[in-house]
């Protein structure tokens, strides 16, 4: 479903990506961990093209990105969620109304076959309760879910998760975690999770790879990457392991 090759990246002097290799199986959930500033959410941005490689190659769905045509870019962010870090919902519309606006923007779907597919989504995240509230009046992991509830209505067939658990408490890490492995579940999407919080990599993943001097250095099961004798991702999972409050 998505493949990178050989993709390489500079911003002025600074290398990001070097010799990037993925490939993510449809229906398949892959988390990218690592430090911050690595080129996690680099790789994401090639993905839905809004950075192109300056080498190699990004595949979604067959169609070369770095090379599509505007009809063609349309086209494969037609089929792609993007879950920002912040949420990145409209504070000056309702959680319902951030919900409906791919349906209003998109579709030709009635009002009230808008309200009610709405509903249908904030329930599935538990956020049917905050319907007409602000994102400003909701907590940070609410914003995340109707964040997410959000683009369920677009139907996408690839999820893009950019540190979804970031600035959570342990409590709403694991729901969030939980609720994207349910979303995979529920919704047969193939997702892509960046992100440093292990509990959360472990909790949704069906494979890890660890990104380190712009390319992944290893990449297996959750069981895998736990056992690993290499050096870095030893260091790094210990790190996490001493830095986690629980």
């Amino acid at each position: 479903m998505i493949v990178l090759e050989g993709v390489y990246k500079n911003f002025g002097s600074k290398r990001v990506l070097a010799d990037m290799n993925l490939r993510v199986e449809r229906g398949e959930t892959f988390v990218i961990i690592g430090p911050s500033g690595i080129g996690k959410s680099v790789t994401l941005k090639h993905i839905v093209g809004l950075v192109k490689p300056d080498r190699g190659r990004v595949l979604v769905a067959d169609v070369d990105v770095g090379n599509a045509n505007g009809d063609q870019l349309y086209e494969i962010r037609s089929k792609i969620g993007f879950l920002f870090q912040s949420g990145a919902l409209i504070n000056w519309l309702t959680v319902s109304q951030n919900v409906a606006l791919p349906m209003v923007e998109h579709t030709s779907l009635s009002q009230f076959e808008i309200t009610r597919r709405v509903d249908e989504l904030l329930a599935q995240v538990q956020m049917l309760h905050a319907r007409d509230q602000f994102p400003g009046q909701v907590s940070g992991g609410m914003r995340k879910r109707a964040a997410l509830a959000r683009v369920l209505a677009g139907t996408p067939s690839i999820i893009l998760y950019d540190e979804p658990t970031a600035g959570l408490d342990p409590v709403m890490t694991n729901a969030i975690a939980k609720l994207i492995r349910r979303v995979q579940r529920d919704f047969q999407v193939t997702s892509i999770v960046v992100t440093h919080d292990l509990p959360c990599a472990y909790e949704v993943a069906d494979r890890i790879g660890m990104v380190h001097e712009g390319h992944l250095i290893e990449m297996g099961t959750v069981d895998h990457l736990r056992n690993s004798t290499n050096p870095v991702v030893s260091h790094f999972i210990r790190g996490q392991a001493n830095d986690d409050p629980t």
